[in-house]
């Protein structure tokens, strides 16, 4: 097994003379961090001690949560118990070699099966252990899905495996439909690894920051640590540090129906090219899913049993949303759409840099329409897939700078209507504005970078006696962004660069 050295005190010591410093490969290496709240003697340059400066040191130990719309206490006991960002809970999945050799020929005649084998979990935190019999485990994602084993055609190697990390749809539930498969009421995760995050948090930082502002219709997610053993290996293989995140799907719904108004009707999984531009959609695919991995564009996720009126009703909204003008636009979008808690959703997406997203790419999203009417409805936005975020930028409009880009010109109006339309309004653009500002307010600390920085050193505390794991892949935690951006030099944690994203985002909001 590879290992990494990790020569902290070389880093520690670059850090303290120049910043960050400038290694062969551009990687830079994290030393250890403190823990919020500790002062560990650097002032802002440790991002730890509160000096009693306001907007220019320190943050406080509690933020304020923006919780202007309706409770959320119905978590309690189940999504904030299992997604919990103070634990890292261990995850044991458990499967028979002929089952762990049925998902690499699966994935060997298609990469982007969604075929699922048989599995037992364990799952273990803050002193529980739940035991799941008959589970079922698949791989997923688009881009992204990768090979848990070796090389095509190669099956398992017992004890002696070549192990890659990959996603994972953990379903409690898949074969076994009784209350006994459900962990505190949650049946599916989505286990992530950190492919295009080396610092071990974008995602988790977005979805924290969502839920911070209020914004109750993002997935709720945490960190873990994944274990696969596979039946007659002498050990478990060590997956390391992964991200935990909440199944988008009809039961996410069914949690929130208090919010939604009701929870049994059209969800949609929203793909590229899902520009909802009625003009394109004769150009694009419009499916169920059907479970065979196929990437369509618009995908109805609930309510499958009704396709065609969902579908209808999807073509009358973007028909609407398209072809409305003027007060008529207005009036409409108000009636069918929480105007506010939208545009909300959209400058916390904004403020992040996720560039690959509805508006800048036709992607990574979720609809849902609380009624089947397709004349009597209202229409919620659902925030997805935010691990190219802070500081990853790859062509961002016309700017290709996640940080720089004008957060009032983010994406190509004309193509993609929804955000757009809306802030040519003055009292819609005006709440976009005015949440971008709330954003990055320091009184706040929500994207501010001193109470940023904090949070993912307090987090990094946490794991990072956990990243060395046995794929031998991404054992360092780096404060760095993916390279195939085409800006490599924003950092995260560094508050003295004038290359932190956080500050450089915050300047070119404050400049609106």
């Amino acid at each position: 097994m590879k290992r990494i050295i990790y020569i902290a005190a070389f880093v520690a010591l670059f850090m303290a003379i120049g910043g960050v410093s400038c290694v062969e490969d551009r990687e830079f290496i994290l030393p250890e961090q403190t823990t919020p709240g500790e002062d560990d003697g650097k002032g802002d340059e440790g991002g730890n001690e509160d000096d009693g400066k306001g907007d220019e040191g320190g943050t406080t130990e509690n933020p304020p949560l923006y919780n202007d719309y309706p409770d959320t206490s119905w978590a309690a006991g189940e999504l904030d118990w299992v997604f919990d960002m103070n634990a890292v809970p261990e995850i044991h999945i458990s499967v028979t070699e002929d089952e762990w050799n049925t998902l690499l020929k699966e994935y060997d005649r298609d990469s982007n099966t969604a075929a699922y084998i048989h599995c037992d979990a364990e799952f273990k935190s803050k002193g529980e252990t739940h035991n799941f019999v008959d589970a079922g485990l698949r791989l997923r994602d688009n881009t992204s899905r990768v090979r848990p084993e070796g090389n095509g055609g190669e099956m398992h190697k017992r004890d002696n495996a070549d192990w890659h990390h990959c996603h994972f749809m953990l379903n409690l539930r898949k074969y076994q439909k009784d209350d006994a498969h459900e962990l505190h009421n949650v049946r599916k995760l989505h286990l992530k690894w950190h492919k295009d995050d080396r610092a071990y948090c974008r995602e988790l930082y977005c979805y924290d920051l969502f839920r911070r502002f209020g914004i109750w219709t993002a997935p709720y997610s945490s960190y873990c640590r994944l274990w696969i053993h596979v039946e007659g290996d002498k050990e478990a293989a060590y997956y390391g540090v992964y991200e935990m995140i909440e199944a988008i799907d009809d039961k996410y719904v069914k949690k929130r129906k208090e919010l939604f108004g009701d929870h049994q009707h059209n969800l949609w999984k929203c793909r590229w090219g899902a520009t909802l531009n009625y003009n394109d959609m004769n150009n694009v695919s419009i499916s169920v899913d059907d479970g065979s991995g196929n990437n369509y564009t618009y995908e109805l996720k609930s309510n499958t049993e009704n396709f065609e009126a969902a579908k209808e009703q999807l073509r009358e909204f973007t028909k609407n949303l398209t072809q409305r003008t003027g007060q008529d636009f207005h009036d409409w979008i108000a009636s069918v759409c929480d105007v506010r808690l939208l545009l909300r959703t959209y400058a916390v997406n904004v403020t992040v840099g996720m560039w690959d997203d509805y508006w800048n790419n036709c992607n990574n999203y979720y609809i849902y329409f609380n009624s089947s009417d397709k004349n009597n409805y209202k229409f919620f936005f659902i925030p997805y897939d935010y691990d190219n975020t802070l500081g990853t930028s790859s062509h961002c409009n016309n700017v290709s700078d996640s940080g720089r880009q004008d957060p009032l010109n983010w994406g190509d109006t004309g193509r993609n209507p929804l955000i757009g339309k809306l802030l040519q309004y003055d009292d819609y653009r005006k709440i976009y504005i005015e949440a971008l500002k709330e954003l990055v307010d320091p009184a706040n600390n929500l994207f501010y970078y001193q109470a940023s920085i904090d949070r993912i050193n307090g987090w990094h505390a946490m794991i990072r006696d956990y990243v060395v794991n046995d794929t031998e892949e991404d054992c360092e935690i780096k404060d760095r962004p993916a390279k195939w951006g085409n800006i490599y030099d924003y950092r995260i944690l560094d508050a003295a660069s004038s290359m932190n994203f956080f500050k450089v985002k915050a300047e070119s909001i404050n400049n609106l």
